[in-house]
């Protein structure tokens, strides 16, 4: 029988999420990795998902791969469009704005935390984030959606590069999805959000790749069925081989 094992997380408000997290300035665990945050921007991949490419208490798996790969100057593109994905997937959260809000907690901790002085040197405006997280509000969530969208017009990078990167990111945190019977409700959130943030960057680029790509990444998206976790996901398998296509064809 297959049993739902969320993260100890999913529990606690956003509220408390953000509180723990500014509390932490340098500690363990995954929000307290901010030592990294030092790092020039040059030299990323820092801490959370945006992991410390590849060092200790790099963050969930998967996401550090990407960071490491992805050309230095996508690497704010990336960065801007992964924490994108945790708002995408709050906007469809069935469960209102408490759900919604603890998805965004979660993606600044993950996400903005470990490198807050990119974010906030590539022009992103904190304070809507933080209301975001917050709330949960629809109003909210576009407002911060908005603010990281004016930034990724101005950050650039090559688009097949941070969609490969996005996609690299969904199926390795999906690759923890699954395991021992039970099913990780948020990995599942986070890696759909990285889906979508992938798609959202394949829509609006000309790149000749990636629109090669598209149809491939549609297929990839319809396998996450639903904003939250069923019981019995997508197997992990074929998750990691339709990403595997799209990569091949942002290659």
């Amino acid at each position: 029988m297959t049993t739902f094992r969320p993260k100890l997380w999913t529990s606690v408000s956003a509220a408390i999420l953000l509180a723990a997290t500014a509390g932490c300035s340098g500690g363990g665990g995954e929000a307290g990795e901010k030592g990294a945050a030092n790092t020039p921007a040059a030299a990323v991949g820092e801490g959370g998902e945006g992991g410390a490419e590849g060092g200790p208490g790099a963050g969930e798996k998967g996401a550090q791969n990407a960071y490491v790969s992805v050309p230095a100057e996508s690497r704010l593109a990336l960065r801007l469009a992964h924490l994108k994905g945790f708002l995408l997937v709050a906007q469809k959260q069935p469960d209102g704005a408490e759900a919604a809000a603890a998805l965004v907690g979660q993606g600044m901790a993950e996400v903005f935390d470990a490198q807050p002085d990119a974010f906030r040197s590539g022009g992103v405006n904190e304070a809507a984030l933080r209301q975001a997280a917050e709330t949960g509000a629809p109003a909210d969530l576009n407002a911060a959606i908005a603010t990281i969208e004016a930034a990724q017009a101005k950050a650039g990078g090559d688009a097949a590069a941070v969609t490969k990167g996005l996609v690299d990111i969904a199926a390795g945190l999906y690759s923890g999805v699954i395991a021992n019977g039970g099913v990780d409700t948020v990995e599942y959130q986070h890696s759909y959000g990285a889906a979508l943030a992938a798609k959202q960057v394949a829509d609006k680029s000309s790149d000749a790749k990636v629109q090669a790509a598209k149809a491939d990444l549609d297929k990839l998206i319809a396998l996450w069925p639903a904003a939250t976790a069923p019981e019995k996901p997508t197997p992990v398998g074929q998750v990691s081989a339709q990403a595997s296509r799209v990569e091949l064809a942002l290659s």
